[in-house]
């Protein structure tokens, strides 16, 4: 009972500190939308030029903006205990074949591409919306860590009765300490705060308990300037 009443004073300890940070986010693009707003509002003879650079600054402040407000309703939705799986047959293929054509214009911003090595016809026993979840955030991951201009890889076998899917990309290696604590709720690496790739700290937890409930397990490594993803799940359920 100690332990449990321990854990939840840190969770919620955890939960006050993210939201003070995500506040401190919040300010940050708000007054650039502002600021640039203001500045269109008061020189309407602005040269076109300048005025389609500030409208594009301002616009992309306002993404972040709604980023990071959808975080704060990821955090009041968050109660892993109420995760529940609708099991069916997903083409495995197909949903990572959409999901990659998804990420096309994120991945270009910074000239990435992702590639998928999987065959055709592999499937498995899963919640189709939970599973893709999972992927989605490891790649939403993979994109926001990675260096320009290069590739993420996907590949998927099928080894004894588990279907290993790795996501792997090239970006800073992060170190052991920080490696250990990705999966935890809540947990955003110091870099992260500084920068558009910065979220609540929720994906990679919520991915970690979606495999769990499905019987598997996910771990990730990081060394000389290549993270790799692996997400193991039982064929069939």
């Amino acid at each position: 009972m100690l332990r449990s009443e321990q854990a939840l004073r840190n969770e919620a300890a955890q939960k006050n500190d993210l939201v003070t940070y995500l506040a401190h986010d919040l300010k940050t693009p708000l007054t650039s939308v502002i600021g640039y707003l203001s500045l269109l509002d008061e020189a309407p003879d602005m040269p076109s030029e300048q005025k389609a650079k500030y409208t594009h600054i301002a616009l992309n402040k306002a993404y972040r903006l709604e980023r990071l407000v959808n975080e704060f309703f990821e955090i009041t939705r968050y109660n892993l205990q109420q995760i529940t799986l609708e099991q069916e047959q997903i083409d495995l293929y197909y949903m990572l074949v959409q999901m990659v054509d998804e990420f096309y214009p994120i991945l270009s911003e910074k000239g990435n591409t992702a590639v998928l090595h999987a065959d055709e016809d592999l499937t498995i026993c899963g919640d189709p919306m939970k599973l893709a979840r999972v992927f989605n955030n490891i790649l939403k991951n993979a994109a926001a860590y990675s260096f320009p201009n290069s590739e993420i890889t996907i590949s998927v076998q099928e080894r004894n009765g588990q279907m290993v899917i790795a996501f792997e990309n090239q970006g800073p290696t992060i170190p052991a300490d920080k490696l250990s604590k990705i999966f935890e709720r809540f947990y955003r690496m110091d870099e992260a705060r500084n920068s558009n790739a910065g979220g609540a700290g929720l994906g990679l937890a919520i991915a970690k308990e979606i495999v769990i409930l499905h019987g598997g397990t996910i771990r990730a490594e990081s060394h000389e300037n290549s993270t790799v993803f692996t997400v193991s799940l039982p064929v069939s359920n």
